[in-house]
């Protein structure tokens, strides 16, 4: 099936790839109010708030016409009565399901966020095509729309801030010429803004139009203190000052920071240097929250160490990413596996004199990566091995982290990855390693869950919390927030990340079901991973027995991850709502050895103590006494 693109960065547009169907205004106004969520769900009634100044009766109705005509122009090649896969219902409202490059303003955002993450040249082109996808002020049809005025407002910011930044660069590689044309545009459609006068200005006097400089100066001055009744800014004062004395620090083509003296010396290096300097940045940048820039990265790096064809420098690129996952699931498990088979293939032709460390490294990676996937508890207990052997507190932090996430084998094991990840968090406290110790207590947090140790549960919460804030780590609070609505209950359903697209999808439907029991879950929800498991109850709830039992006929065993035992209790249900034995026999042996755990493992989603599920298996199995 052809995905539609949606554009928003100019006239709304919507349809397959390669063309262009604006349809009804109703619709692009959807369409705009869906995009600007970035996939999260918008109410019903914040629909009918922002298309209707006074939402008149029947607006409801009208909107779920509008939906319904959406749906089969976004997807004109779905069966009939087949849930939609790009315009969804969840319990929170309608959300819009795909990919960044589907969407041309989150295909912007993602990336810009690239960019600041890139070294400059390849920053350069990803802020280039960036702003190629604009096609004029965003939402322009509904620019006086109140839901529209302040998205406008920051995507104008956004779009100024990625063209000056581009204009920098371009600067510092003495490109003046280059930049002089795009900036007298950008000044004229950004006046208020004083940084493009000043590039502007800057970029004149560097290109010997020393007289244009200070006019373009002199210009500004005027718009600001006319147009807005302000003096210049201390940067284009002494910009102007620095001019008017041929201040010689002017022409510089670099920034003088050690950042840039260091990005010019590095270009200097050979190609193994800069392949090993590449690889140990990455795991910084994933856990800073440049996870999806780092993550898409990591392959092509692997690829261009094995072309030396030394096993030991592939082993070093590969056990370089020191990266623990906290979540069982990979959101590209083709790239994890890529992985893991270059892993493996350097692991047979490492020499037989190789490091311990390397050897414990590319264990604890092979084990990482196949978490959720594959059982590599052979390989993590390796790698634990070797790395206790070396004594190094990093290396031993790593093996325990991939054991953590190889410790799944069955249900009931959070007290084992308890006491794994409390052995973690202090070896990693005593030898001040912030990341390891925020997965040691995000493992904990997951853990404590499962064995209703919620006290000490909120405890690692809280502490994890200060540490990302401490240490830039944004991407662990979305565990924790997720832990406080999806456990504890408490809070709003936590924003959309990025670069966690895993939690997006899924996960919210999921909690819906298990916290209201099912019973008013929409048919066409999304459950993402957990959708086999999910539905097979949903059909319960809607009185498809038949159905229910069809599915449940074919069902294989979940995962073996944090959401195991809840995926096991939602077959559980399924099994006893629509009388199906087979399935409950299934679920009951699976859960047994979970007797005293809740089904919270993952630390986001809640299904319940489990024992009461287990005491209402074994009460429909048991013979009929009458």
């Amino acid at each position: 099936m052809q995905t539609p693109l949606i554009r928003v960065l100019g006239p709304i547009e919507f349809g397959p790839h390669g063309s262009s169907v604006p349809g009804r205004p109703r619709h692009r106004e959807i369409l705009g109010l869906l995009a600007a969520a970035r996939g999260r769900p918008v109410s019903m009634s914040r629909l009918r708030e922002d298309l209707w100044d006074e939402p008149e009766t029947g607006s409801v109705g009208a909107v779920q016409t509008f939906i319904g005509e959406l749906r089969r122009a976004l997807e004109p090649g779905r069966p009939a009565r087949t849930p939609p896969q790009i315009l969804v219902s969840s319990a929170m409202g309608y959300a819009l399901r795909l990919s960044p490059a589907d969407v041309d303003l989150w295909h912007a955002e993602s990336l810009l966020a690239a960019a600041r993450e890139a070294e400059p040249l390849a920053a350069e082109g990803l802020r280039a095509e960036a702003l190629s996808l604009w096609r004029g002020g965003a939402f322009e049809e509904f620019r006086e729309r109140p839901w529209a005025r302040a998205e406008r407002a920051h995507l104008a910011e956004v779009r100024a801030g990625a063209m000056e930044e581009l204009a920098y660069g371009w600067l510092q590689r003495g490109e003046n010429a280059r930049a002089v044309p795009e900036l007298e545009e950008h000044v004229a459609s950004y006046p208020w803004r004083e940084e493009g006068w000043r590039l502007l200005a800057l970029a004149l006097h560097r290109g010997l139009r020393r007289a244009e400089a200070l006019e373009t100066l002199r210009r500004a001055r005027a718009y600001l203190a006319d147009s807005l009744g302000l003096d210049p800014g201390r940067a284009l004062a002494d910009l102007e000052l620095s001019i008017l004395r041929s201040d010689p620090a002017l022409d510089l083509a670099t920034s003088g920071t050690l950042l840039a003296d260091a990005a010019a010396a590095h270009s200097h290096t050979g190609a193994r240097t800069r392949l090993e300097s590449a690889s140990s940045l990455l795991p910084r940048l994933a856990v800073s929250g440049g996870l999806r820039f780092a993550e898409a990265r990591r392959i092509h790096i692997i690829a261009a160490a094995e072309e030396f064809n030394d096993p030991q420098l592939t082993a070093r690129i590969i056990g370089d990413y020191d990266v623990p996952g906290a979540w069982t699931r990979s959101d590209d498990p083709e790239r994890s596996d890529q992985i893991v088979t270059a892993a493996l293939r350097t692991l047979a032709r490492l020499p037989p004199d190789a490091s311990a460390r390397v050897r414990a490294r590319l264990l604890a990676v092979i084990a990482m990566e196949s978490r959720g996937t594959a059982s590599r508890s052979a390989e993590a207990h390796e790698s634990e091995r070797l790395a206790r052997g070396l004594g190094d507190p990093a290396l031993i932090c790593f093996a325990l982290a991939a054991r953590v996430m190889q410790e799944f084998g069955r249900c009931g094991l959070a007290a084992e990855r308890e006491a794994l990840a409390a052995e973690l968090t202090a070896l990693a406290v005593a030898a001040e390693l912030p990341t390891f110790e925020i997965y040691g207590r995000l493992s904990r947090m997951q853990a404590l869950s499962a064995l209703s140790r919620y006290p000490e549960a909120i405890s690692e919460a809280e502490s994890v919390e200060m540490l990302a804030l401490l240490h830039e780590r944004p991407l662990a609070t979305v565990l924790t927030a997720w832990f406080r609505y999806g456990v504890l209950g408490t809070g709003d359903e936590p924003a959309h990340s990025p670069e966690m697209p895993g939690f997006s999808v899924g996960l919210p439907e999921l909690r819906h079901l298990v916290s209201q029991d099912g019973t008013d879950s929409p048919g066409d929800a999304d459950f993402g991973p957990l959708e086999p498991w999910a539905r097979p109850l949903v059909l319960a709830h809607a009185g498809a027995l038949e159905e229910a039992r069809g599915a449940l006929n074919i069902l294989p065993d979940p995962p073996a991850d944090l959401l195991r035992e809840a995926a096991w209790v939602l077959v559980a249900q399924a099994s006893l709502l629509s009388d199906h034995a087979p399935s409950r026999d299934r679920a009951r042996a699976a859960l047994l050895p979970a007797a005293t755990e809740r089904a919270a493992g993952s630390g986001v989603v809640d299904a319940g103590p489990i024992a009461p599920v287990l005491a209402a298996l074994a009460a429909a199995s048991a013979p009929s006494r009458a």
